[in-house]
């Protein structure tokens, strides 16, 4: 089993988020899930690399060419990809995966999770899509998304796609348990 972990190219200032982030890797690398993961070797990607790789884990990088210089790609995951674009780094990730986790980070961990949530509502792939909610970092989406069921702009089926949770270890426990929401109908297809 794999899965992807979004996540900043800053720790943040936090020191809860670089705890968070080890701990993670570290469960995972525990219970021998692999990990697909941006590449990069600096912030909250740096951490969840070397912790995993330090707990015995297995690392699959991917990162865009163009980022290879910026974000520093990891030399010592079990294995790097270097893509072309982002679109192809989304791909490959969500193709690598089972499953998906967003850690604290920016707008790319947010469009990242975002795509991979959309992609689980429209019935493109079946795979768990959690929110590491550390120190209430997602506090705000959260609400964001609750608000959105109450609008009807979502359907509670949709709200329930996206798992949250503080503490690491229940969160991968959560998202091992989770099952798919029953797509009705995909779009621009008849087929239920």
């Amino acid at each position: 089993m794999r899965l992807c972990i979004f996540c900043g190219s800053s720790t943040g200032i936090n020191p809860a988020f670089a705890e968070a982030a080890r701990a993670l890797a570290t469960e995972l690398a525990r219970r021998r899930i692999d990990i697909v993961y941006g590449g990069g070797n600096v912030g909250l990607m740096g951490v969840v690399a070397d912790a995993a790789i330090a707990a015995g884990g297995r690392v699959t990088g991917v990162i865009p060419q163009g980022l290879v210089s910026r974000e520093l790609a990891h030399r010592g995951v079990t294995e790097l990809h270097v893509v072309h674009s982002m679109h192809q780094r989304k791909a490959l990730m969500a193709e690598l995966s089972d499953g998906f986790i967003a850690l604290p980070g920016g707008f790319g961990t947010l469009e990242e999770f975002c795509e991979a949530v959309t992609w689980t509502q429209l019935g493109l792939h079946a795979k768990a899509c959690g929110l590491l909610n550390v120190a209430g970092f997602y506090d705000g989406l959260l609400a964001f998304l609750a608000h959105a069921l109450q609008e009807q702009f979502l359907r509670a089926t949709h709200f329930d796609i996206v798992v949250a949770a503080e503490d690491p270890i229940v969160l991968v426990d959560r998202l091992l348990e989770w099952q798919p929401p029953l797509v009705v109908k995909w779009i621009g297809t008849n087929e239920t």
